[in-house]
């Protein structure tokens, strides 16, 4: 992604609180809650499971997963994103470790299951990113992970405010569900939500969403794909 590993971390350093607010606004919201329930529904996490959430963040979706009862361990490579973390998610069941994606330091097959959301957008070498987080996964176990759909309206908007000088959206790569079939070392399962836009009225959202999930389109802004380690 960047040729120094101070230069990934310092990227995200400014943003945990702009971050947390746009999902307490009411579109942000909604966008949480599809996001979190497409991710809970591939990773099925379980009482006593240990997992590895890789580029947590701020703990947005963390403290979704341990609300189910499993160990959790968050990686992030930005130390302010990792701390308001640890200050969401319950000490008891949580572990915050700085560090890369692409150099995991875990031993192979420490975790049950594997999850990274919206960490893979700033990694070029996502095959590589992919298998790294293969390698921790236990054998049988599974990896979620989620980023930005190139074939979303969105990512249209995104590249566009990358074209103005935006500091996070300049060193975005988009990818599609093709792209998230190809770099893993296994066929998965791929979907997408957040059918809807950044200015739809968040009173007709849930309907969009619905639709958008029957009609098992491709387009949504958030595209997740899982897959078992044989």
């Amino acid at each position: 992604m960047f040729s120094e590993e101070g230069t990934k971390s310092n990227l995200f350093d400014e943003w945990p609180d702009q971050y947390d607010r746009w999902f307490e606004t009411p579109v942000g919201l909604l966008v949480k809650r599809y996001e979190s329930e497409l991710i809970l529904g591939l990773l099925k996490p379980r009482p006593g499971e240990m997992i590895l959430d890789v580029g947590c963040g701020t703990g947005v979706f963390t403290v979704d997963i341990l609300s189910f009862g499993p160990l959790v361990v968050g990686l992030d490579i930005s130390k302010p994103m990792l701390v308001r973390a640890v200050k969401k998610a319950n000490k008891n069941k949580f572990r915050g470790v700085v560090g890369d994606m692409m150099t995991l330091p875990f031993a192979d097959g420490s975790f049950d299951k594997v999850v990274s959301i919206t960490a893979l957008e700033f990694i070029e070498n996502g095959k590589g990113a992919v298998v790294e987080l293969f390698r921790v996964a236990k054998k049988g176990g599974v990896i979620v992970t989620a980023t930005l759909n190139s074939l979303s309206p969105w990512a249209s908007r995104r590249k566009h405010e990358a074209d103005k000088g935006h500091s996070i959206f300049s060193r975005t790569i988009f990818r599609s569900p093709e792209d998230m079939r190809s770099i893993a070392p296994t066929e998965g399962e791929v979907k997408t939500a957040i059918h809807f836009q950044k200015d739809d009225d968040p009173l007709t959202i849930p309907k969009m969403e619905c639709d958008g999930c029957k009609k098992g389109l491709f387009t949504g802004a958030f595209l997740a794909a899982r897959w078992e380690k044989h």
